[in-house]
């Protein structure tokens, strides 16, 4: 028999509802562990990587060969189709994309998403090892460096206003000073050089010469090679000193070229100038640089190492440019033309704008719904500190702050404060029903009880909701290749910001409101803000649930009528980001000469440079001596950096100036392209295109598919909307063979 008067045991509380009261209970112990907290989330904010967008390229490693004066159908058959091969089968391999050049050879080894970008360089090394003997003697592979194109941060042109240095001098300047010295800066792979010249010791040897002394080329060749080196020998003392004998003969000057022996006849030596001529000159230049339409200079490319901190290698380069400008030769100068620290701090600006404006919003929208100021304080608090704290997992993790990881907090914002605002909402209420119910306000500990019972018996719901609302994004994670690396960053910030909201909720929220909710609260029916919006809610409300079916049907058709403009929807992978500087990029026909392209290129610059806009224009045409840039020499990169807005003329616009360049620069059979840096070395890297839509045509037979790529260029050129279109020729270049005959 059951006691009607006894009474019932009280519900049990939930986790949620224990760690509210704790919370509440114990001030001084939470306010420890937020400082605490907010010092490491600080930690972690000012040692996040910057960078301006994701790095979207994928795990990859560089092979390059150099066969030096080899035909690119000869590196290929020779070089580049071994080394592909052997990497098919190796582990964690997505696919290999090989590239044959006069005298190179490009091999990109592409990894699965995940994998270790050193673990990958080292399965490379191991399978390398496996194929050198294959390979023609003297040839020697290489990885390249541990970046990728997407890489390039910095890039500059070095000038000689004196007029006293050649572009020979210049590049030595490059290769022995410059590039040693940036190379130093922590974070820098590698440092490239483009343009001028590399000096070296030319022979020019008379045929008719060396039949007349019965000379073979082989002999002088090798006469030249063993007549460069240095040699040991043994030690004698002499006056109780030990001396090392060496024998000293390393090549420095022509003369010693061209004293070298080649043979004694009769006693009398015959010398490397009874045969020919030695002289300086430079090597086979396979890139040329250009800097505002005034001619040829040499550039440099400063590439970041893999994961590094975009910024932080950026400002090392330029402290260490201006510990190097006084040792500079008189007259010679450093011009940047490419920085990309420009377009991160400008990202990074804009995103903090944007983040302390929704702050500045969400803080005005809490004042305005609690109508009550100090309770607002609540939210206003809670949001900075669990901002701050989600750059702890940020670090830890190794996300980059750039404009997506920065952006998912931005989306996260408004609903962080939600579990705050609620919880003081629900507060004012229990505080507005003890006054009701007593007459009175509430006494010090009452208060306490009241702040507390109001907030655990919402807790536990707020909480899961905004659980909910955390996990939202899971399936983002599920993305892989370049849209997972697109979007993993927003999905990170978004779920850490949401996380620490709710734990926060639970935690800190409790005591800022014991703290924070005192004075007179205004009564829900008092505030004129809501008393409005409940006015107008509450018919809809009536209205909606009374006519169910009708609600149903409508919200239906607006859902079907949707379908339409969903159609009609364009579709892209990322929107443009404007890098706030110009690439221009025509597309030539392959084979030109680098006489015709340095020609070209000097022409275009100039005019580029004759836009007011336009702060330096540098052009590049065919390759940098770096492993990340495979281009030909009618592939053409003219960086535009341009003034700050601004200084733009009034009324210029992006694209106003992009239509003022195409209609001004019409160069015969090139077409202009307009690109951003990074976009365009992601885009390259990715699909080995330099435009932003191709067509890859596979086959056994090359002539048939040079048959159809001509074909489809015919159709291309004629599609609206399309510039031009160029097919590349399979057939390698163009060729002056020589048959040599062994029996005469």
């Amino acid at each position: 028999m059951i006691d009607a008067n006894s009474s019932q045991a009280p519900p049990r509380e939930t986790l949620i509802e224990r760690v509210i009261e704790a919370s509440a209970r114990n001030k001084f112990l939470v306010f420890i562990f937020t400082i605490f907290a907010v010092g490491g989330g600080i930690y972690g904010l000012l040692h996040t990587p910057l960078d301006a967008i994701p790095d979207l390229s994928d795990v990859q490693v560089i092979v390059y060969t150099e066969w030096e004066g080899r035909s690119p159908d000869l590196v290929e058959d020779q070089i580049t189709y071994p080394i592909s091969t052997v990497f098919i089968a190796a582990p964690k391999v997505k696919f290999v994309r090989g590239e044959s050049m006069f005298g190179k050879s490009f091999v990109y080894v592409i990894f699965e998403d995940g994998t270790d970008i050193y673990w990958a360089r080292s399965r490379v090394i191991e399978y390398l090892n496996s194929v050198r003997g294959k390979l023609p003697e003297g040839v020697n592979p290489v990885i390249g460096p541990d970046a990728t194109g997407v890489g390039w941060v910095y890039e500059y042109a070095l000038v000689d206003d004196s007029g006293k240095h050649d572009l020979a001098q210049l590049r030595s300047i490059q290769d022995w000073n410059l590039r040693y010295a940036l190379a130093s800066v922590k974070g820098v792979a590698e440092v490239a050089a483009v343009g001028g010249f590399v000096k070296q010791y030319q022979v020019d040897l008379d045929p008719n010469a060396l039949v007349a002394y019965n000379i073979p080329l082989s002999e002088v060749v090798n006469a030249i090679k063993m007549s460069n080196a240095d040699v040991g020998g043994k030690i004698f003392e002499v006056a109780t000193t030990e001396y090392f004998v060496r024998g000293r003969g390393y090549i420095k000057k022509i003369e010693d070229i061209e004293n070298i022996v080649l043979k004694v006849e009769n006693g009398t030596p015959v010398y490397l100038k009874n045969v020919g001529a030695v002289h300086l000159g430079g090597d086979i230049r396979r890139g040329v640089a250009e800097l505002d339409g005034r001619g040829e200079t040499v550039g440099g490319i400063v590439v970041m190492r893999y994961g590094e901190n975009a910024l932080n290698v950026i400002d090392g380069i330029k402290k260490k440019i201006e510990e190097i400008k006084p040792s500079l030769p008189p007259g010679v100068r450093i011009v940047p033309t490419y920085d990309r620290s420009e377009l991160i701090k400008r990202a990074i600006a804009t995103l903090r704008e944007k983040l302390i404006e929704e702050s500045i919003v969400v803080a005005l929208v809490c004042v305005v719904f609690l109508w009550h100021v100090r309770s607002s304080l609540v939210a206003i608090i809670t949001l900075p500190i669990a901002i701050i704290l989600s750059f702890i997992p940020m670090w830890w993790m190794h996300v980059t702050s750039n404009i997506m990881s920065l952006g998912g907090i931005a989306i996260a914002i408004g609903a962080m404060v939600d579990s705050a605002i609620i919880m003081i909402e629900n507060a004012h209420k229990a505080l507005e029903h003890f006054r009701d119910e007593h007459g009175r306000e509430p006494s010090g500990l009452e208060r306490v009880n009241v702040i507390i019972a109001g907030a655990k018996s919402v807790g536990r719901p707020l909480f899961f909701a905004l659980l909910v609302i955390t996990v939202s994004f899971v399936p983002v994670f599920s993305l892989a290749a370049q849209e997972g690396r697109l979007f993993r960053p927003l999905a990170f910030t978004k779920t850490f910001s949401m996380f620490f909201a709710s734990f926060l909720g639970v935690t800190l929220v409790p005591v800022l409101m014991l703290l924070l909710i005192r004075g007179k609260i205004t009564p829900e029916k008092d505030n004129p803000v809501n008393r409005f919006l409940i006015r107008v809610y509450q018919p809809c409300v009536n209205f909606v649930l009374r006519y169910r079916w009708f609600t149903l049907v409508c919200a239906a058709i607006a859902l079907v009528i949707t379908i339409f403009p969903f159609k009609k929807l364009g579709s892209e992978f990322m929107p443009p980001l404007n890098e706030g500087t110009l690439l221009y990029m025509p597309t030539a026909v392959p084979g030109m000469s680098i006489t015709e392209a340095t020609k070209i290129l000097q022409i275009q610059d100039r005019q580029l440079k004759k836009i007011p806009e336009a702060l330096t224009v540098f052009g590049k045409a065919g390759q940098a001596d770096t492993p990340t840039d495979p281009a030909p020499l009618s592939m053409f990169e003219t960086i535009v950096a341009l003034k700050a807005p601004d200084q733009w003329r009034k009324g210029m616009t992006w694209d106003k100036l992009l239509a003022e360049v195409n209609a001004n620069i019409k160069t015969p059979g090139m077409a202009n392209i307009f690109w951003m840096p990074i976009q365009t070395r992601t885009e390259m890297l990715t699909t080995g295109f330099r435009s932003v839509l191709g067509v890859k045509v596979f086959g056994p037979d090359l002539g048939e598919i040079q048959k159809l790529a001509v074909q489809i260029e015919r159709e291309l050129a004629d599609v609206p909307n399309t510039r031009s279109a160029f097919a590349e020729r399979t057939v390698g270049g163009y060729f002056l063979d020589f048959t040599v005959n062994r029996e005469a």
